[in-house]
């Protein structure tokens, strides 16, 4: 049998003409100097043609780097959670493109403190002077824990809501605040509670209405200076929908949920208007949209809303993710 045999391989002819060996070894006692890295070479300045249309990209950047942020509750306690970021730039026509390292070291180096929204300022100050951007954009995606008490046995447990903190910083500085957060219900169907009544009452046939898990997304933006707490949107969900499912529960939780999906129906269209009712009246709120999906258990699809604010030149009911509402 013949042996196989690598090719060696080549990186450069020396003056003689005789193109040296690359060695395949891995050297752990290489020591970078400054000299040493100031001769790596560096593709953003290879000085070589922009590939394609040479024109201006909106955003660039790097997705889903994780790491462990603390994060400040609402009563001052703090929890320490894997948070997961987007960051991304604009890069100018003729830009080949950015250093995405840099992205990330920017953000190691704001990661120690207590994290808020307005720390996304100064993470976005730091990417506009390092990398040459017109606008900069972070979001910061984590599970939030609050302690919810159960309806009548006193129970507590831990209840997660999906959150993502967002900066935006503009071309002309201008510096934008947004929070988005999920809320997960029950909805209990107003056309299927009258016609179960109807059927107990016409024929003396038990009935039961049908509900379903369903989902709540709201985005809203600050306004300038004000402070909102991820507590404040829970709060303000729980007072519009009532009916937020629970964690830990006895026999009386379950009745008292029955009860409470009773008093509290809704079509989908119902659930937006509540929330927009909420936060409309909340001045610390910019902006906002919300998208609702209530999961039907009497059909084989969903039944979705979405309602904004309505500012002139706002943000728009512009959702059609549904299924990433799945809860």
């Amino acid at each position: 049998m013949k042996k196989h045999v690598v090719a060696p391989l080549y990186l450069h002819r020396s003056a003689a003409g005789k193109a040296p060996a690359i060695q395949r070894r891995y050297d752990a006692r290489l020591k970078v100097t400054p000299a040493y890295r100031d001769s790596l070479p560096d593709m953003m300045e290879t000085g070589e043609p922009v590939p394609g249309l040479a024109g201006p990209i909106q955003q660039v950047g790097v997705s889903n780097f994780r790491l462990p942020l603390r994060f400040a509750t609402k009563g001052g306690d703090v929890h320490t959670l894997e948070a997961s970021i987007t960051g991304t730039v604009s890069v100018e026509a003729g830009l080949k493109g950015i250093n995405m390292s840099r992205i990330v070291r920017t953000f190691y180096e704001n990661k120690d403190g207590v994290f808020s929204l307005d720390a996304l300022r100064r993470v976005l100050t730091q990417y506009r002077r390092k990398i040459p951007a017109l606008q900069a954009r972070v979001r910061v995606a984590f599970s939030y824990p609050i302690v919810q008490r159960s309806l009548r046995s006193g129970l507590e447990g831990y209840q997660f809501y999906a959150v993502a903190y967002e900066g935006r910083m503009e071309a002309d500085g201008t510096f934008r605040r947004f929070i988005q957060f999920d809320f997960v219900y029950s909805s209990a169907c107003p056309c299927s509670a009258e016609l179960s009544e109807h059927a107990r009452d016409k024929r003396s046939a038990y009935a039961i209405a049908h509900s379903q898990r369903s989902k709540a997304r709201l985005f809203v933006e600050l306004a300038p200076k004000a402070r909102l707490t991820i507590e404040d949107l829970q709060a303000h969900c729980v007072e519009a929908l009532h009916t937020e499912t629970q964690v830990m529960v006895r026999r009386e939780d379950e009745q008292a949920f029955a009860e409470l999906n009773g008093a509290h129906i809704k079509f989908v269209e119902d659930a937006a208007r509540l929330v927009h009712a909420q936060l409309a009246g909340d001045r610390r709120i910019h902006d906002f949209w919300v998208a609702c999906t209530h999961l039907e258990s009497l059909h084989s699809h969903d039944a979705v809303s979405v309602i904004c604010k309505g500012l002139p030149g706002g943000l728009t009911a512009d959702f059609m993710d549904f299924r990433d509402l799945v809860c």
